[in-house]
């Protein structure tokens, strides 16, 4: 009889894609993990895995067991899951997916709210960009998912929580005249900095701009926003930069902050899970804690108007 400890071990080694990988996330000797994919091979009567000197290749009905085991211990964490919220609210461990242009911004003052309110949530974070965040999700290495909206698959649900406006930053010594509202069709011209490729503030800063090429922006290369603003400082172009994180990228005084004329360009922070998730009620509730720790934050600064 196939064992959870079986499928375990063979999902860890087909995502990870090496055995002492695998045998280091799961806690055991690579031996041990070896002989229980073994046992797991004949008691199927197939091949699973191709193993080579620098990792390991799934055979083809590896690839379906793989994902068909991701299912099924997806399914028995929804059974503990749904039973540790029964007990008391955010009790049970998240696995919390971010991207990096909310991450750094807002889970200072999140992680401070739990700590008060929930000190027995176990939290465990993962920020990386949209794309995996989505793969990771619905195969159920996380949990959560705390991003810029909308992400539209049938299997996820999404919860809006607040708007993020979107201001332009630019070089102390660009002047655009006293109190100015920009709109994209006075920027068309400038070079546009922007993140690399795959993250998705990117995308909505070409949108915002009316760009759909990248004739006239730049990236470098660049993979976070601190970079970014410290170019702009440099006078190499001009950025978008969220409103959550003026007061942490802009505190220095380096770029000056203006905002865009009405309707102000934004984005919309919110939360997203898999829709057979037994936990929806944790998560709405984690939603209206971060709401309300936006808007303390949003109160807080102080922005022109």
């Amino acid at each position: 009889m196939l064992s959870t400890r079986q499928l375990r071990y063979f999902e860890a080694v087909a995502r990870l894609g090496h055995f002492g990988r695998a045998a280091e996330a799961c806690g055991v000797s690579q031996p041990a993990l070896s002989m229980q994919i073994s046992e797991l091979e004949q008691q199927l009567g197939v091949s699973l895995i191709e193993r080579r000197s620098k990792g390991v290749v799934l055979t083809a009905a590896g690839r379906e067991i793989a994902t068909r085991a991701a299912r099924i211990l997806t399914a028995l964490r929804d059974v503990s899951d749904y039973a540790a919220s029964c007990r008391a609210p955010l009790s049970a461990p998240i696995r919390l997916g971010v991207i990096p242009t909310i991450g750094p911004y807002l889970l200072p003052q999140l992680l401070l709210a739990l700590r008060t309110r929930h000190p027995d949530l176990d939290l465990a974070i993962r920020e990386t960009q949209t794309r995996t965040l989505v793969t990771e999700l619905l195969a159920g290495s996380l949990d959560l998912l705390l991003l810029a909206l909308p992400v539209e698959h049938a299997d996820i649900e999404t919860l809006d929580i607040a708007p993020d406006r979107f201001l332009l930053a630019v070089p102390p010594g660009r002047t655009f005249g006293p109190r100015v509202r920009i709109s994209p069709e006075r920027i068309v011209n400038d070079r546009l900095l922007l993140l690399e490729e795959g993250h998705c503030l990117r995308d909505q800063a070409l949108a915002v701009c009316h760009l759909q090429a990248v004739g006239s922006t730049n990236t470098f290369g660049v993979s976070s926003l601190a970079t970014v603003v410290q170019m702009v400082a440099n006078g190499l172009g001009l950025t978008l930069l969220p409103e959550i994180s003026i007061p942490h990228e802009t505190a220095r005084g380096d770029v000056k902050i203006l905002r865009f004329a009405n309707p102000e360009p934004r984005r919309i922070i919110g939360l997203a899970w898999r829709r057979a998730s037994p936990r929806a009620q944790d998560y709405r509730a984690l939603g209206d804690l971060i709401r309300d720790t936006l808007s303390k934050a949003a109160r807080s600064r102080l922005l022109p108007g």
